[in-house]
């Protein structure tokens, strides 16, 4: 039996190299914890920043329609110089704070970034409404890591209404907190629905005839992005899209996750290569929704 001095006290030392590494790997585990968010909420911080400045910037073009300079990229596909300018702006913002991060923009090339940050820019959404003096469009930033949706910012200067999210830290409107719908039936509220090219047109009148056998309505804003943001706030009771790109969804869908709602799952790097098909609703009838979606798409 070891003999102990009653003035001493055995200390166990750690018998292994994984007991003696344990502590330090913990701790380097929690001090990245710590960086990683810090950095996240230093880049949200600034993205809420960045698009309410540029919203602004919209506006004011937005007041001089005159000026407009409006191009056809495609069938009901406009872009003017607002929109240029806009992300012009966002850019010019995002490289002087983040100089390391990627950006992929709806108007400009993308540009690969070493920090594993990347983020995706939509300077108008509703370049439609916005060229023709209407309201109904924002101006949207979101923050990609890892695969991820990790920070969102969507800004309507018209209505004064800027919708946020961090991942894992909620959904809020103009900072205060936002939840989805707690409707459980199609008759209780209002679809968002987009229309894409990219599908017949049969695909959508069947999705709207069968929403409409449900005694359900239906919404078409011109602005996907605000529509989702309004499934975040529990405006709309979902919305469906058979095709958008990353930039009109992806800030949108992290505000519906974070406001308890529900979406189909996507791979980011093939949405933000292509873009894809967005089903989301509160979870009260998503499943319903799903279903209908499927049927009616085939």
């Amino acid at each position: 039996m070891l003999a102990v001095h009653p003035m001493q006290r055995v200390v166990p030392q750690p018998s292994t190299l994984k007991d003696r590494v344990a502590p330090i790997v913990e701790q380097l585990e929690t001090d990245m914890t710590s960086d990683l968010a810090s950095e996240l909420q230093a880049r949200h911080t600034a993205s809420v920043q960045i698009v309410e400045q540029a919203a602004e910037k919209a506006w004011s073009l937005f007041k001089d329609k005159d000026a407009l300079n409006i191009e056809v990229k495609g069938l009901q596909d406009w872009v003017s110089n607002a929109d240029k300018s806009v992300e012009d702006q966002i850019r010019a913002e995002l490289s002087q704070a983040f100089p390391n991060d990627g950006i992929v923009g709806e108007e400009h090339g993308n540009v690969v970034g070493t920090s594993g940050y990347t983020w995706v820019i939509d300077p108008i959404d509703g370049t439609s409404n916005f060229v023709t003096g209407t309201p109904g469009w924002c101006v949207v930033l979101a923050c990609v890591l890892d695969g991820q949706t990790v920070s969102a910012a969507i800004c309507d200067p018209i209505a004064g209404e800027t919708f946020t999210a961090v991942k894992g830290q909620g959904a809020r409107l103009n900072g205060k907190a936002i939840q989805c719908s707690p409707v459980t039936a199609i008759d209780q509220g209002t679809l968002g629905l987009g229309h894409s090219t990219r599908v017949p047109a049969d695909s959508t009148v069947n999705l709207l005839t069968a929403l409409l056998n449900a005694d359900g309505l239906f919404r078409r804003s011109g602005s996907g992005a605000l529509d989702l943001a309004y499934v975040a706030a529990g405006r709309l009771i979902g919305f469906v899209e058979p095709h958008m790109n990353a930039w009109d969804c992806i800030a949108a869908l992290l505000l519906i996750e974070e406001a308890g709602g529900q979406y189909e799952a996507y791979d980011m790097d093939t949405m933000l290569a292509k873009g894809g098909r967005v089903i989301t609703a509160c979870a009260g009838v998503y499943d319903e929704i799903h279903a209908m979606t499927d049927k009616a798409y085939n």
